[in-house]
């Protein structure tokens, strides 16, 4: 019997994940059946079922992915020493997520109502599901360290007060990115520059009597 790559078994992967994904989208985690994504990925339950012995198996998945997809995103954008500022930082890392979605190059690749849906269902699932809820729980510890890291940065560069804890601050940026997919996954008329010049307009506050 030919020995089958890992390069095959990988892209078989993505293609189920990736069918997957465009499955719950739509019609989300509790309406669709796993039926319903073996109709869409195309394939056998038995080739399906390979690499995901269930539903929540997969819905495990596709969260794991949406943080890596949030994460590599937010990398991208703090890798300047100073990082860039909030607003231009958090309209970056939304951008590439929102342009990228979870898709990558395959079918339903650039709707950019595909992430923030998926990302609020999984959120949404955190609440019946305790293994998704710790996987949610590590994932949101590792982006509030790499969050917390960038506002030190602030701080060492003076571009910020230093008498405010960066937990807290990255905290706050983290719930500004949390409150607009949310909003685009509710609304889907939100657009990343509208956060831009929110943030713009609160940074360029001043207490009375100090401008």
């Amino acid at each position: 019997m030919a020995r089958v790559s890992q390069e095959h078994l990988d892209a078989r992967r993505r293609q189920i994940l990736d069918g997957a994904t465009r499955c719950f989208s739509r019609h989300g985690f509790h309406s669709a059946s796993m039926q319903d994504v073996l109709r869409e990925v195309g394939l056998s339950a038995g080739a399906v079922y390979r690499y995901f012995t269930s539903k929540d198996e997969l819905i495990a998945a596709i969260a794991t992915e949406a943080l890596a997809t949030v994460r590599a995103a937010f990398e991208r954008a703090a890798a300047e020493h100073p990082p860039p500022l909030p607003d231009v930082l958090l309209t970056q890392t939304l951008g590439d997520v929102l342009a990228g979605g979870l898709l990558g190059d395959g079918p339903g690749a650039g709707d950019e109502l595909e992430f923030p849906r998926v990302a609020l269902q999984v959120w949404a699932e955190t609440l019946r599901n305790p293994e998704l809820a710790k996987a949610l729980r590590q994932g949101f510890d590792e982006m509030h360290e790499a969050w917390s890291a960038v506002v030190g940065a602030y701080q060492e560069a003076g571009l910020m007060r230093a008498d405010v804890p960066a937990d807290r601050v990255a905290r706050t940026l983290m719930a500004l990115a949390q409150g607009f997919i949310a909003q685009q996954a509710l609304f889907g008329d939100v657009e990343v520059d509208q956060l831009r010049d929110g943030l713009r307009g609160l940074m360029s506050m001043t207490e009375p009597g100090t401008a």
